[in-house]
């Protein structure tokens, strides 16, 4: 089985469902998830967790991610951009210099409602669901954080955006809300995510030049299973460990590994070397007394897992289990 995380470039017109099912196909493997949906007319960066790496899903999502955005004012739609309805338009009066303002008003913290048209649930039902049915209902507002907000070019009434935000942050409603402050409404004409986490847009990989490396024109197709499929996936498969540089490492002492392999919590006594995260400057991790993540090897320095160090108890607690071939 390939274990690790493809950064593929999704492509207008692909849900990310359909990423993953294109891909189960080409690496002759099921178990395969995606780390955050794109709306199907977005394009951009969408890391695929392969294997055992899908235990990821849940942490990754958490990561900030940078896009790139047209915004077009005047025009309000019910999806809250350009692939819905119309719901009305308003001439732009506004000057340039009162559209900057407006846009980065926005930097920084705010209450973000979420849109209708979202896979967000209310009473156990997807709001688009309930969208589709013309149905709304209220929803609560959720605190983001717009880290950056930068305008790339400005030919009203359309605005070109780059935006670097938090989890659970809605472009489509960023765009929407800075033309409602504007007052003529706006919507969101394109968006593209250049960014999630580690993986940006330069190093992504389509889906048809995926297929070509696994299966070259003319040649039979790799059977599931096959050690050659994760070899040609080469240097787009990352590790699971290498997305975590910020964690310290411990490699175990051999009469550690037998603990580590039924995923038992580790004491200090089966510790053979610590390592210290990023560049290894400054004070040690394990000195600053709280509970920290590590990276476990066994004495072989083969991955195992994440584990969290518990200072009051001197020991290393399982967080998650990325045991070879499981």
């Amino acid at each position: 089985m390939i274990n690790g995380v493809v950064n593929i470039y999704k492509e207008a017109g692909f849900t990310s469902h359909d990423v993953v099912a294109k891909l189960r196909g080409m690496v002759k493997q099921k178990k395969i998830g995606h780390t955050g949906t794109l709306d199907p007319a977005a394009e951009g960066v969408l890391p695929v967790c392969l294997g055992n790496a899908t235990k990821l899903c849940d942490l990754l999502t958490d990561w900030d991610k940078t896009y790139e955005a047209v915004l077009l004012l005047g025009v309000e739609t019910d999806t809250q951009d350009c692939t819905g309805q119309i719901l009305g338009e308003s001439p732009v009066e506004a000057s340039e210099e009162q559209v900057g303002r407006a846009v980065l008003s926005f930097l920084g913290d705010y209450d973000q409602i979420p849109p209708m048209y979202s896979a967000l649930k209310v009473g156990g039902k997807k709001l688009y669901e309930l969208a589709r049915e013309g149905k709304e209902v209220e929803r609560s507002p959720r605190r983001v954080q717009i880290y950056s907000l930068e305008i790339l070019h400005m030919e009203l009434p359309r605005v070109r955006l780059r935006v670097t935000c938090s989890k659970g942050t809605y472009i489509r409603t960023l765009c929407h809300d800075i033309g409602k402050r504007l007052g003529c409404g706006g919507c969101m004409e394109s968006l593209l995510r250049t960014r999630a986490g580690l993986f940006d847009v330069e190093n992504s990989l389509r889906l048809s030049r995926l297929e070509q490396m696994l299966c070259p024109e003319g040649e039979t197709p790799l059977l599931p299973g096959d050690p050659a499929l994760e070899e040609r996936l080469g240097e787009y498969l990352t590790r699971v460990d290498a997305l975590f540089p910020e964690y310290g490492r411990c490699v175990l002492l051999p009469q550690g590994d037998k603990a580590v392999y039924n995923g038992n919590a580790l004491g200090e006594n089966l510790i053979g070397e610590k390592i210290f995260a990023g560049d290894g400057k400054g004070e040690s991790c394990w000195e600053k007394g709280e509970p920290i993540p590590v990276l476990i090897y066994d004495s072989r320095e083969r991955f195992m897992g994440i584990y969290r160090f518990i200072p009051g108890e001197n020991c290393y607690k399982p967080v998650k289990m990325f045991l070879p071939g499981r």
